[in-house]
């Protein structure tokens, strides 16, 4: 608690100031399994198979020795960057080993690899959130999107860990269906409401679709405008909602670590071209108060609009209960 008493206090003083003051240590991160994943989809990396970087597997090495150092302070692992984490071989393993740390554990997966075994293991892991990505109600709509998945693995897997939940007698996981909205399916929201009740799953969540190239509009975007992160112009191109405010709570609060260590300002890096270090080389405390972050959070609050990847940020805009 303490910890993070200090980062928000140190976050607000940069603000009011404009100048990067900052303590503690981040409260959050978030932990890449892989970048590999089994399907296509079109506004994904992983999916085009578009990375500049080299595509691997988390060592379980780097990943303890980074959640020992951190475990005093850390409150919350997102077990996910891009990639299907499932496809790492000790996946739930490292889940287990955070989870022993008394970290909140959350992770992302398209669910085609929930099989009996693998649904029994995660919920013996201690895993507290599973996000299901199910982008639509129907094979051709799912499919739209979710390019050579299958919609019927993906309600079998949930079923799957549903059922061993309560056969376990778990609260855990909390399983949570996230409905991308694009425009092929988002005449299916109500329906996704009715799927995951009928389920018994937790809880639905509509998230908002990011599309690198979107000044020219495209074929995802939805005819519905609150479930758009674009505005429409007068001169027929669009440009994102939110404004460029200059500071980023983020960048006081959490990163990113790729799956060979190297640790990113936040998701939007999606290609780690913002490196602010190498686990290989250095502890994270030293990535972590050293002078490449320093330099980053403080071009945020100079010029957030000037970096790249903010420029499709819709911190705060992106989700919907």
């Amino acid at each position: 608690m303490q910890n993070a008493v200090r980062v928000w206090q140190s976050y607000h003083r940069s603000r009011r100031a404009g100048a990067v003051l900052h303590m503690g240590m981040p409260i959050s991160i978030a932990f890449e399994p892989t970048t590999s994943c089994n399907l296509r989809c079109p506004e994904c990396p992983s999916g085009l198979r578009s990375f500049t970087r080299p595509t691997g597997m988390l060592a379980d090495a780097l990943f303890k020795k980074t959640i020992d150092e951190l475990a005093p302070t850390l409150s919350y692992l997102t077990f996910y960057f891009q990639g299907e984490p499932y496809l790492h071989p000790h996946f739930l393993e490292l889940v287990g080993y955070a989870h022993q740390k008394k970290i909140y554990t959350a992770t992302s997966t398209n669910a085609h690899y929930l099989s009996d075994k693998n649904a029994e293991a995660t919920v013996r892991s201690g895993l507290d959130r599973l996000i299901v990505s199910i982008d639509g109600t129907t094979q051709d709509t799912y499919q739209s999107y979710r390019i050579g998945g299958s919609l019927d693995k993906v309600l079998e897997g949930t079923r799957t860990l549903l059922a061993w939940r309560r056969k376990l007698k778990s609260r855990t996981p909390h399983v949570i269906f996230q409905f991308l909205v694009v425009k092929p399916n988002e005449h299916q929201i109500p329906e996704v409401y009715r799927l995951a009740k009928d389920l018994g799953v937790d809880e639905v969540k509509l998230k908002t679709a990011q599309i690198y190239d979107y000044e020219e509009g495209s074929p995802l975007m939805p005819t519905q405008d609150k479930y758009s992160r674009y505005r429409l112009l007068p001169n027929g191109k669009y440009a994102i909602k939110n404004a460029f405010d200059n500071h980023c709570w983020k960048m006081w609060h959490s990163c990113v670590i790729t799956w060979d260590g190297r640790v990113v300002p936040c998701c939007f890096d999606k290609d780690a071209h913002h490196v602010l270090g190498r686990l290989a080389d250095h502890s994270f405390a030293e990535i972590w108060r050293g002078e490449a972050y320093r330099q980053f959070r403080a071009s945020l609050l100079r010029a957030r609009s000037e970096i790249d990847m903010c420029r499709n940020c819709t911190e705060g805009t992106a989700v919907w209960a």
